[in-house]
């Protein structure tokens, strides 16, 4: 079992940053992947990153690229998203899920837990 909560998320002016955190609970986190997630209203939720059990293997939507970083402190149980260059396309509530492998995959469907999301709300 794997608990997870997020925090860090607020509004911000365009071209901002923020720093999300998810800590996670579980003597299993040092060795399952990790996701962000975001849902926009009337959106689907969707993949924004994710990132491998040792933070040696990262994927990003491209909508994200060169803006925001995934990363991990297995010592901390904690799993950060550094956003910069914000838009106001990223508004939506961010969302944090572990898989029960090791291995990232980018599919909502294959996270096996998550958190109940922050809201990142970026003003024009």
């Amino acid at each position: 079992q794997v608990q997870l909560v997020e925090s860090g998320g607020r509004l911000v002016q365009a071209g901002g940053s923020l720093k999300l955190s998810c800590a996670a609970s579980g003597r299993t986190f040092s060795s399952v992947a990790m996701g962000w997630f975001r849902q926009a209203p009337g959106k689907e939720r969707e993949f924004v990153a994710t990132i491998n059990w040792n933070g040696g293997i990262t994927r990003y939507t491209d909508s994200v690229k060169g803006r925001f970083t995934i990363s991990r402190d297995n010592a901390k149980n904690t799993v950060y998203l550094q956003m910069n260059s914000l838009n106001p396309e990223d508004t939506a509530v961010y969302y944090c899920a572990a898989r029960s492998s090791g291995a990232i995959v980018t599919l909502t469907t294959a996270y096996d837990y998550w958190g109940q999301g922050t809201q990142v709300t970026v003003s024009s």
